[in-house]
């Protein structure tokens, strides 16, 4: 009996322990609103006791009495020590390092905020980021960063492609607040159908993700935070013009329905009408198109019960047209008359966030996120046809909560995903369905002092890539003061979408060959990578200013790979891999304010990727630069009356790129071996007049580098040897724009 009470008794006092938590949540004011700081530290001072503030800037962490002195900080933002003598809610606002008492706009926050605590190496590019460019896409939304590469993905169609680790965008995880979105059908032009004003932050992980968010990511994952009705402005416009004569219009309408609702309505349209052809080679240097798209969001929020709620409903249609400037749709398609292309897309999307955190034990949390899309695209390259339609259904539910105290934190959940494609490539046609089923298991160890671990593993059965298990695995250790030493491993498996993928290659006059293996994708097995990376933040002051440095290094090792290969001028083949491939990616960036207001940013990224192709040997990645340089500088003056001036320029070196052969080709279509150099520079000036009204002047290539003869064969484009594939840097030549901002709160 005695053995059961003191049992009893030690059990009800864990219970008691575990259940004694302290809640909050950490703010920052941005344009006179409070707005949730995430990845903020919170811990008691003198231990070990701690947490990060979730994406909506609230934490847990156990409390006793003898803790009184809670410390919060992030990077660029004063570190506060408040004392708590009682268990009760703390609502908390960090101020910018540099803010001024009497300053209402707090715009010297860290544009882009990296964190010395999370076991992955991610870091968040606010909206301070994103305005240092006219961002009016996601694609368009890494200029300024140089962890992500941005380039055209033929000359024709004016498509960006983004790369990370040297990598394209098909092997990186591309989600819209966790939800996967650019993916499948979507995965040529998706970049172009988020607009920037929609997007809040972005958070980049490089390397493998968190086996939370699925199996597909190889070389790193990028979340897009919208805008939320509650935070968003009630009222914002922003309008874009470019000497293009490029237009767009973005709108936002947020109200508060009731006490817990609140909706906005966010509407975007842009359009090019402009046949431009600076280079005189009768094909128009980029399409002319309409978009228009709109989202619907709903939020429900009710802190007492412990319930948020996210519905978007989105809808987009998006027309583009390409190719020689005297081509007429109505009357040269399908004709050999002039080349022309259309490329017409038309997508339905619903998204729902259900989120629940226990008010009586705050560090048990349920979330359910569900997403279902339809995307319908017909197109046409000169005489190659290519339509898809894809719909797709993705859900996946979550459980978090801790073991013992919230230095040890687990998820788990399962996964479910649904997705057909149907197909039409000139005169065949693919049809398919995947689905699969998934559980998953995280645990994360966190001391906030010197070291913070993730191990996650999740096993899957899919229909046509079978049963398989992904192990994914992050660490950090602190050796000393603002430093982080991370490493990361990981596998990834994913289906290769080879004509929704690389569409650029229906812009040519190559024979398109797939190599079938026995695999049930095409013909062809899955993609299996492994990722590995270690990297190395280390933060110091230099001449009394705050600076830091990153080094980091990754290796993507692919088991198998669908293998793109254009060798041959006259084809593109599609075949596994048979021997190695990998991409090898180093970073050196430096990050320094310079003096008051002033800050810098310069990296050097080397990339030595390399494929064994079935009739060329081991052969470097086609049109990768082997170096990148890369400068941003930003500065702002002093706020007076509530204006301000605000200048950035970006600049960008890249290396010589290697060209696919072209050694088949007779003579006057022969390329050289490789590219030249790159170089180009970006302005922009922004007038802040009030907290409501601002207006921006910018150049994108200032200095007009344009690429020679971007399309081969021009002239005779039904001809054997046309190809507009080989573009390395710009076609048009210098930007300028102009727009303006204006908000009501």
């Amino acid at each position: 009996m005695k053995k059961y009470l003191v049992v009893k008794f030690i059990f009800l006092s864990l219970m008691l322990s575990a259940q004694e938590q302290l809640k909050g949540v950490v703010l920052e004011t941005s344009s006179g609103k409070e707005m949730p700081l995430s990845g903020a530290n919170v811990y008691w001072l003198d231990s070990s006791i701690g947490a990060i503030t979730a994406e909506d800037g609230t934490f847990t962490l156990p409390y006793k009495f003898s803790y009184n002195e809670l410390v919060i900080s992030y990077v660029g933002f004063k570190t506060d020590t408040i004392i708590v003598d009682e268990n009760k809610f703390v609502k908390h606002v960090l101020q910018a390092s540099d803010e001024l008492d009497t300053v209402e706009i707090t715009s010297r926050k860290q544009a882009t905020r990296k964190s010395y605590l999370q076991a992955s190496n991610t870091f968040t590019v606010t909206s301070g980021e994103l305005l240092k460019a006219a961002c009016c896409n996601l694609a368009e939304s890494f200029e300024t960063n140089p962890s992500i590469d941005v380039n055209f993905a033929d000359a024709v169609t004016g498509t960006r492609q983004i790369k990370m680790l040297g990598l394209t965008s098909p092997y990186i995880l591309i989600a819209t607040e966790n939800i996967p979105a650019i993916r499948g059908a979507s995965q040529a032009y998706g970049l172009s159908f988020i607009p920037g004003t929609w997007v809040e932050s972005i958070q980049i992980t490089k390397g493998t993700g968190s086996v939370v968010n699925g199996f597909e990511s190889i070389a790193g994952q990028i979340n897009a935070e919208l805008v939320k009705p509650t935070t968003d402005d009630n009222l914002f416009v922003n309008l874009y013009g470019g000497s293009n004569e490029r237009l767009e219009l973005n709108t936002h309408f947020n109200t508060k329905v009731s006490e817990k609702w609140s909706t906005g309505l966010y509407l975007h349209g842009n359009t090019h009408q402009k046949k431009h052809d600076v280079n005189d080679d009768g094909f128009m240097d980029m399409p002319i198109y309409n978009q228009i798209n709109v989202m619907n969001r709903w939020q429900y929020t009710d802190p007492e019960k412990g319930f948020v709620t996210f519905i978007n409903l989105k809808y987009l249609n998006d027309e583009k047209q390409a190719g020689q400037v005297d081509f007429n749709p109505e009357t040269d398609k399908g004709t050999t008359n002039f080349w022309g292309s259309e490329i017409n897309s038309e997508r339905f999307e619903v998204t729902t966030k259900l989120g629940y955190v226990n008010p009586e034990i705050p560090y048990q949390n349920l979330g359910f996120q569900m997403a279902f899309s339809h995307h319908n695209q017909d197109s046409y390259f000169g005489q190659n046809l290519y339509d898809i339609k894809h719909n797709s259904f993705y859900s996946n539910l979550i459980y978090s909560s801790i073991i013992s105290d919230s230095r040890h934190k687990i998820k788990t959940g399962v996964s479910l995903t649904y997705d057909h494609f149907d197909e039409l490539v000139n005169l065949d046609t693919y049809e398919r369905t995947e689905n699969s089923v998934g559980g998953f298991f995280e645990y994360a160890y966190d001391n906030l002092d010197k070291l913070t671990m993730t191990a996650g593993v999740r096993v899957d059965q899919h229909n046509r890539l079978g049963f398989f298990v992904t192990p994914r695995f992050h660490l950090r250790y602190t050796p000393w003061e603002k430093s982080a030493l991370r490493f990361s491993v990981g596998r990834g498996k994913r289906s290769a979408n080879i004509f929704a993928e690389n569409q650029n290659m229906f812009a040519s006059s190559r024979q398109v060959n797939i190599l079938n293996s026995g695999g049930k994708i095409y013909g062809l097995d899955p993609e299996i990578a492994w990722n590995y990376g270690v990297s190395y933040l280390q933060g110091f002051n230099l001449f009394d200013r705050k600076a830091d440095v990153t080094f980091d290094f990754y290796r993507t090792d692919f088991q198998n790979q669908v293998v793109v290969d254009w060798e041959n001028p006259y084809e593109v083949n599609f075949y596994n891999l048979e021997g190695d491939s990998y991409a090898n990616s180093f970073q050196f960036e430096f990050n320094y304010n310079v003096f008051e207001h002033f800050d810098l940013r310069m990296a050097y990224k080397y990339y030595d990727i390399q494929t064994d192709y079935k009739n060329s040997g081991q052969l470097e990645k086609p049109l990768v630069p082997k170096h990148r340089l890369f400068a941003n500088a930003s500065y702002e003056t002093e706020v007076e009356n509530n204006s301000q001036w605000k200048f950035d320029a970006t600049y960008n070196w890249l290396s010589a790129q290697r060209f696919p052969s072209t050694d088949l080709s007779p003579s006057q279509f022969q390329m050289q071996n490789k590219t030249p150099t790159v170089a180009t520079l970006n302005l922009q000036v922004t007038k802040v007049f009030s907290p409501k009204f601002e207006v921006y002047l910018g150049g994108e290539n200032v200095t007009n580098v344009r690429q020679d003869n971007p399309v081969i064969s021009a002239d005779n484009p039904f001809g054997s040897n046309f190809d507009s594939n080989f573009v390395y840097g710009p076609i048009y030549g210098s930007l300028y724009y102009a727009g303006l901002r204006f908000r009501i709160n």
